[in-house]
């Protein structure tokens, strides 16, 4: 009898494991960038299209495109980008933190600041690269992440990006009979986000992504010299 009750408990035992295996895996299954604990306070200078220093050989410019962890992760693949940072762009509040952005009404998207050289990359390829990577038709939504943070937009911080953002924008509309709902315009205000977000994806492999990994791929190639 105790040997029959021994295998009774374990029995028990291995079910609650199982069922609470299965839970965790629901759980991940429907992750998504906002399910994060990262947050921490900040203090970061806020950075405006006035402070961003622009040269022959260095140009920056901001995607918004859902999750920022996979979108800056697509973007440091490609040959010509020389800096990634991932933060929140054109919301209203200072010094927002991640938590802020995600649960208050800040105005502020999740976007990664793209810094390159424009010798080596062209920013026309930048733009087709970044529309591999979103629903242009969806609004307020890409992947699992459902909010106005995971908007998608090309934010611009010289004169002469202005026109490629807007005819690439343009020629992306004709491409579909619903409305394309990027936002093309400037930047007004972004702030840093925590340590945390930064190079998620790489401090993090097999984290939550809401792009096809399969796209860091044609990243990595797409300005490859033949």
């Amino acid at each position: 009898m105790k040997q029959n009750s021994l295998y009774s408990n374990t029995t028990k035992i291995l079910f609650v494991a199982a069922l609470l295996l299965a839970a965790a895996l629901v759980i991940v299954s429907f992750s998504g960038c906002g399910n994060s604990t990262g947050s921490q306070s900040l203090k970061e200078k806020a950075v405006t299209w006035e402070n961003i220093i622009s040269n022959d050989s260095t140009s920056v410019i901001f995607f918004a495109g859902g999750c920022f962890w996979g979108t800056e992760h697509f973007f440091k693949q490609v040959d010509g980008v020389t800096a990634t940072e991932v933060g929140f762009a054109n919301g209203h509040s200072e010094n927002p933190t991640y938590d802020d952005v995600i649960r208050k009404e800040t105005g502020y998207a999740e976007t990664v600041k793209v810094t390159y050289n424009p010798k080596k990359v062209d920013l026309s390829l930048l733009l087709d690269l970044y529309f591999l990577t979103v629903d242009p038709t969806s609004l307020n939504r890409q992947g699992n992440d459902v909010g106005d943070q995971y908007r998608t937009g090309i934010y611009w911080t010289t004169d002469q990006q202005e026109p490629f953002v807007k005819e690439r924008v343009k020629a992306e509309s004709a491409k579909h009979s619903e409305p394309v709902v990027v936002e093309a315009i400037p930047l007004k205000i972004y702030y840093k986000a925590e340590a945390y977000h930064q190079a998620y994806l790489d401090n993090n492999p097999g984290g939550y992504c809401h792009i096809n990994p399969a796209l860091f791929k044609v990243a990595k190639a797409a300005n490859k010299k033949k």
